[in-house]
């Protein structure tokens, strides 16, 4: 409750008695009463709130069980402003005395406006024929979508009562902000951080295809309502076509008089998603139609826990509708907005009145009348959704522009919002378009395949920048870290297409490195924070890209960039991971970062091979080494391959003694593999802490695991015969030719007596456990490329 004088104290006496009363009917409340009456040397007020929250509320007896909630009362002088807006946002009533007592201000809200029955299925007055979308020549067609413009756009046509087999989405973004968007037209937006900062709500269902944005079409004289995409309202007789393209999505769909055209992209740099709809009108007669574009708010990680926190207004200077969640430590000063480039003439911020009571997407309930209330504020279920009326002569087209985005405060939402009603559009595309052709066109190869050459020559560096750099987003997980391992890996596919692009990410990686070796595992951009743990191979990667990077570019001069390392408290004895913000400590080059994340990967178990501890490339397999003990000989072939590689390094800058020791290293592990891995038909994946084996021809679970074999192939160190030996197993016992797969290791783990670690909680077949995981498959590919293999 908000008060500044003394004659309205009895509405702070009327909260008090009710909050006694929730009290002892065991309803935990926080009330906070805000004194805004003016700084002044006597505080009469502040007395007097004081008194009466010392005369209203009961004292609690002896033995009764404490319970939460309370009063506080607080000075408006003494609290920023900034803090006020948080309590605002976090408050589920606000209160303002000076309007009347309690019974009088909910009286009032008995006035709310019921809102309108969802629209009824009205059909289109009869003009035309229905014209469907013709399917477009593609390449490597296969009934649902296929190739276009030599490869640069991925065509879905989705012809009466088709739907994809699983979302088909495309991931297009900028490294601040992006969106993903189906086939289907559902999809979410993002700013900073795909995971804990979403503009609007990440889905994976991959049944239903759920989505937390949408755009209306309506016509004013029928009532009709239909979308420009499949979702959320389908016309059954309407084909529709998405063209996926390089940084946009583009769908085509004609319904009944009308023809759409619907452009969703991003700018390279800025947070703002632009959608841009052109209509045409195919009739013999003037139309008059509206479009509405709604998104439901989150402005952080789950809508559930924040939605009560967002704030929404309509802002003077832009009349944009803009949302904020103040509460927010790391995002409450940044604001989102919805907007039409001016041309919206009703808008609301209720979610409730715009789907209304137990209502969908389909048949939202605030475009059954002619205009949206204009309702914004707190203490709603968040949404944005805004109308702009179109009118079109016979055979017109006409467009619309909403945007969707976020600035750092309002002022910085206001100049996009500003920049980019005035902007080129056209222009702005053709910067995207030149971005990626410049991109993905320095490195094309040709093959006899045909198909594989339209995702070599594009789709799949693409896909790395877009998805995995800078959104680190995709359908079925929604990351918005960076991982350790994970991105190096990425960028090593760009050291010939944008060798800048793996430059400026090894040593963004380098300095997430503690000066002891290790590394954070993953890590939040926004604020540092991540998690330190006793995963094995981190260290390796980091040494393994930059001998990678340096062989690719002869840029050497990288190993002399200097870099801070990590500040913090090491990891307890019994810990196997912490998530902490850690500090910056003392600097050094990039070399001597690599050089540490060496040393500290030598240490060997009773086998010769390097200790796994909590985990090696596959995560899943943290117990089988937690003791100490266990043993990993995928990582002692990686381990070989990169002490190989950057040896020379060290040698060619006088360090001679780093150099021997890491070659004389490296031929113990070959060594000592080549004694204790074979196991007569391939070689082991390693060994647990009691000694027992993983991947023996023995065991009832992970009998054969197909990364030890490929990187005995790619590491340089088996002998030939056997590593022939061990691809002719892993085609034998891994490659499913009929399913089109190759599979990691067989059998999945399910109810054998050893305990891997959490990846035996997946089920059988899927991701790590024992299906088709992207990384160990191509690494297959390559050593059979390696060998001379098919």
């Amino acid at each position: 409750m908000r008060i500044d004088d003394l004659e309205h104290l009895a509405t702070a006496r009327d909260l008090l008695h009710a909050a006694e009363y929730w009290k002892l009917q065991r309803l935990p409340v926080d009330v906070v009463i805000l004194n805004d009456h003016a700084a002044s040397y006597i505080q009469d007020l502040q007395g007097a709130l004081e008194a009466l929250v010392r005369v209203t509320q009961s004292r609690r007896a002896p033995d009764e069980e404490p319970l939460p909630g309370g009063v506080y009362v607080l000075r408006g002088d003494l609290v920023s402003p900034a803090l006020q807006a948080r309590l605002l946002s976090v408050a589920r009533v606000v209160l303002s005395a000076q309007h009347g007592r309690l019974e009088d201000q909910l009286d009032r809200l008995r006035d709310r406006r019921e809102w309108p029955r969802p629209p009824l299925a009205t059909p289109q007055v009869p003009a035309t024929p229905l014209r469907s979308s013709p399917v477009p020549d593609l390449e490597a067609y296969n009934g649902i979508g296929g190739f276009a413009r030599e490869g640069r756009e991925y065509v879905v046509v989705l012809s009466p009562g088709q739907t994809t087999p699983a979302p088909w989405i495309n991931v297009v973004a900028n490294p601040s902000f992006g969106f993903q968007i189906s086939a289907e037209g559902s999809g979410y937006t993002w700013a900073l951080n795909s995971r804990e900062h979403q503009l609007t709500p990440w889905s994976n269902d991959p049944v239903a295809d759920r989505g937390g944005e949408a755009l209306y079409l309506r016509d004013m004289e029928t009532g009709e309502l239909w979308s420009p995409t499949a979702y959320p309202v389908r016309d059954p007789e309407a084909t529709y076509v998405c063209r996926h393209g390089r940084g946009y999505s583009r769908f085509e769909a004609t319904v009944g008089d009308f023809e759409t055209e619907l452009l969703a992209y991003t700018p390279l740099l800025d947070p703002v998603k632009i959608l841009r709809l052109k209509v045409r009108n195919l009739s013999n007669r003037p139309r008059r139609l509206s479009a509405c574009a709604y998104v439901e708010w989150v402005l952080g990680k789950s809508r559930g826990a924040i939605a009560p926190l967002t704030v929404t207004h309509v802002d003077e200077a832009s009349g944009a509708l803009m949302a904020q969640n103040r509460w927010d430590p790391s995002f409450g000063e940044r604001v989102a907005f919805l907007d039409a480039c001016g041309r919206q003439t009703s808008w609301t911020g209720d979610r409730r009145e715009f789907i209304g009571r137990n209502g969908s997407l389909r048949r939202p309930a605030g475009l059954a009348g002619e205009a949206l209330s204009g309702r914004t504020g707190a203490a709603l279920d968040p949404c944005g959704a805004m109308d702009a009326p179109l009118a079109l002569a016979p055979g017109e087209t006409g467009e619309l522009v909403f945007l969707i985005g976020e600035g750092d405060d309002a002022g910085s939402a206001r100049e996009l919002i500003a920049r980019y009603r005035q902007a080129d559009l056209d222009e702005v595309l053709a910067e995207v378009d030149a971005y990626w052709e410049r991109l993905l066109g320095g490195v094309q190869v040709q093959t006899p395949d045909p198909a594989l050459d339209l995702m070599l020559n594009g789709w799949l560096l693409y896909q790395t920048v877009a998805s995995r750099l800078w959104a680190r987003a995709g359908f079925y997980q929604a990351s918005g870290a960076y991982g350790f391992r994970d991105q190096l890996q990425d960028v090593m596919a760009l050291v010939h297409a944008s060798p800048e692009t793996a430059r400026e990410h090894l040593l963004r990686a380098a300095a997430r490195q503690f000066p002891e070796g290790d590394v954070q595992h993953w890590w939040l951009p926004h604020s540092g924070q991540g998690v330190r743990t006793r995963f094995s191979d981190d260290r390796v990667w980091l040494a393994y890209a930059v001998a990678n990077y340096v062989a690719a570019t002869g840029d050497r001069a990288v190993l002399d960039e200097p870099i801070p390392f990590l500040e913090g408290q090491a990891l307890e004895p019994t810990a196997t991971e912490a998530f902490f913000h850690p500090g910056t400590g003392e600097s050094a080059s990039l070399f001597e970062h690599c050089a540490r994340a060496l040393d500290a990967s030598l240490q060997v178990g009773g086998h010769g091979a390097p200790l796994i501890g909590g985990g090696d490339w596959n995560d899943g397999m943290n117990r089988v080494g937690h003791h100490g003990r266990g043993e990993s000989v995928w990582l002692g072939w990686f381990l070989h391959r990169t002490l190989t590689d950057f040896a020379p390094l060290a040698a060619a800058r006088g360090r001679a003694v780093h150099a021997e020791r890491w070659a004389a290293h490296a031929e113990g592990l070959k060594a000592a593999l080549e004694r204790s891995a074979w196991a007569g038909d391939w070689y082991l994946r390693g060994w647990y802490d009691d000694g027992s084996p993983l991947g023996s021809p023995n065991s009832d679970e992970c009998r054969i695991d197909a990364i030890a074999q490929s990187w005995a192939v790619l590491s340089g160190a088996a002998e030939p015969k056997r590593a022939r030996q061990a691809l002719a197993a892993v085609e034998r016992e891994l490659i499913d030719a009929d399913a089109g797969l190759a599979l990691l290791f067989t059998p999945p783990f399910d109810k054998g007596p050893k305990d891997p670690g959490y990846i035996k909680g997946y089920p059988v077949g899927v991701r790590e456990n024992g299906g088709q995981y992207t990384h160990a498959a191509v690494w297959t590919a390559m050593a059979f490329a390696a060998v001379g293999g098919r």
